[in-house]
């Protein structure tokens, strides 16, 4: 059989291909496969009806190393550790790459994975100990991208854009370095660090012979908030839906002392380029205006799927690959009067997750309403292509869900920590008055209530049903005194049930080695 077509490749039993997408700094309610007001994901709602939607899932952490750690080890920050950006991935976890490689695939980066190694593994002048843009163990590069974007500026000057030396070609034309503009930057719609990635993935996959794994990691929708025709007026600051907030930065602030410290923190330079400043001198028109452009660089992202559905399909290998989309954290975008992530509202956390596998069409065009978690999909490609973890994991396997069916027991709540020590500089520590490893909140999150609970500072609970916007902490209300402390204890369990059970399945008998993980 010289040219098999996918339908018969499918029926042989032939492994499929792999492509995990990640789009950096998406917010879960930014699809309009869900109903969102304004924004328009043609793209993502195709991929959706083809697959398996998953309406709450939420990232295991922030920001983007410690997000993609979860997503990429299956493990929640309290067993892989890295607890901000610049935080070394252990070097003994397994991974989804090593686990790829393993099953035969060459898995293969475009983009980043912002990982930091593991210093104990490497000679102290080597220069990938001075940045956390490493590469995840297991993978091989074919187009590295990370947040300096060299590669693809140096594409922009191979184009004409003779400018296009630094970062500066992000300042929208006419505008000044730090000016709020939906003007349009120098380059064009098909000259966005977008296209570039999506380009040069499709290039590499004209050169596929075998089933292969992809990860193409765009650096979009993550600021600078700059965006070219059409996309930079494609909203207005009046598209809602309306901001989830206080009626003002000091009512937001007042609610904790975490918000207090970390509001005015919040910096112009990383939403708008050239930026000086707290972003708490932003108005409210401000943000909204923000948001706008936000919205267009969303749809900018999602064109550029459409681009990369239509090349499996002209690849014929729409039917042979296995698509995960998704998002390492998400973005406050005006809510509480933030922006970025962080923190513990949900906004920083619900993330997108769709899953196409034209292996399990049983599930197609579903939405899944089940809490889900980025530490779900490693397990769900070990579970997909019979693969065996090195090591302990906390997520579980989706593949129940993508088969049409639930499986016999799944968690009834969301949960997520967020690191907030600062190593280098000891800020967070001093403002506090505590210790690195007393610089942490853990959450966990049911249809009904959301607790937040810090290791060094008072605790937070809403009530959802009745402040679904979570602007009233009721944990120093007697009449919650019984949930703050069933919530309490939930979360204290969950984190004894998810202790490194790595060798906690086995047991040394006078047969030898037993082990029984469940």
């Amino acid at each position: 059989m010289l040219n098999p077509t996918s339908t018969e490749r499918r029926a042989s039993g032939k492994r499929p291909n792999v492509l995990l997408i990640s789009a950096d700094q998406w917010r879960g309610d930014c699809l309009s496969a869900v109903g969102h007001a304004s924004v328009k994901t043609p793209n993502v709602d195709a991929l959706a009806q083809d697959g398996v939607l998953f309406a709450r899932h939420f990232a295991g952490t922030a920001p983007c190393s410690p997000a993609r750690a979860t997503l990429y080890t299956g493990l929640y920050q309290m067993n892989h550790r890295v607890c901000r950006n610049g935080s070394p991935l252990d070097a003994r976890f397994d991974n989804l790459a090593l686990a790829a490689r393993r099953g035969g695939y060459d898995p293969t980066l475009f983009g980043y994975t912002d990982t930091a190694p593991d210093p104990r593994c490497m000679d102290p002048n080597d220069p990938h100990l001075t940045t956390y843009e490493g590469v995840l163990p297991g993978f091989s590069a074919r187009q590295l991208l990370p947040e300096h974007e060299k590669q693809w500026l140096s594409w922009l000057r191979s184009r004409g854009h003779a400018g296009a030396t630094s970062r500066d070609i992000h300042i929208p034309v006419g505008a000044k370095p730090g000016e709020i503009s939906d003007a349009a930057p120098a380059y064009s719609k098909d000259e966005t660090q977008t296209a570039f990635l999506a380009g040069e993935f499709i290039r590499w996959l004209g050169e596929q012979d075998a089933p292969w794994f992809a990860h193409v990691s765009f650096l979009r929708p993550h600021p600078p908030f700059s965006v070219p025709e059409p996309y930079n007026r494609m909203f207005s600051a009046s598209d809602g839906p309306a901001f989830v907030r206080a009626a003002d930065r000091d009512a937001e602030q007042a609610v904790h002392p975490f918000l207090a410290f970390a509001l005015p923190l919040i910096g112009k330079g990383s939403f708008i380029h050239g930026g000086a400043g707290s972003a708490s001198d932003w108005t409210a028109e401000d943000l909204s205006a923000i948001r706008a452009i936000y919205y267009g660089m969303i749809a900018e992202v999602d064109t550029q799927l459409g681009r990369i559905w239509q090349a499996l399909k002209d690849a014929d290998a729409w039917d042979d690959t296995l698509i995960i989309f998704t998002s390492d954290h998400a973005e406050m975008m005006g809510d509480h009067w933030m922006l970025g992530k962080g923190g513990f509202f949900d906004g920083s956390y619900h993330v997108p997750l769709v899953i196409r596998d034209p292996g399990r069409p049983a599930g197609a065009g579903r939405q899944v309403e089940r809490f889900t978690s980025a530490a779900d999909i490693f397990p769900t490609l070990c579970d997909r292509l019979g693969l065996a973890p090195d090591n302990h994991l906390d997520g579980e396997t989706l593949v129940p869900f993508l088969e049409g069916g639930e499986p016999e027991s799944w968690r009834d709540a969301a949960f997520w920590e967020f690191d907030f020590r600062d190593i280098a500089g000891g800020e967070s520590e001093r403002h506090f008055g505590l210790r690195s490893n007393a610089c942490n909140l853990a959450v966990i999150r049911d249809e009904r209530f959301k607790y937040v609970h810090f290791a060094g500072l008072p605790p937070l609970l809403y009530d959802l049903l009745k402040d679904p916007a979570e602007l009233t902490n009721v944990a120093a209300d007697g009449d919650y005194a019984a949930v703050r402390l069933d919530y309490a204890e939930k979360l204290l369990s969950l984190r004894a049930r998810h202790l490194d059970q790595t060798l906690a399945y086995t047991e040394l008998t006078e047969k030898g080695p037993v082990s029984r993980r469940p």
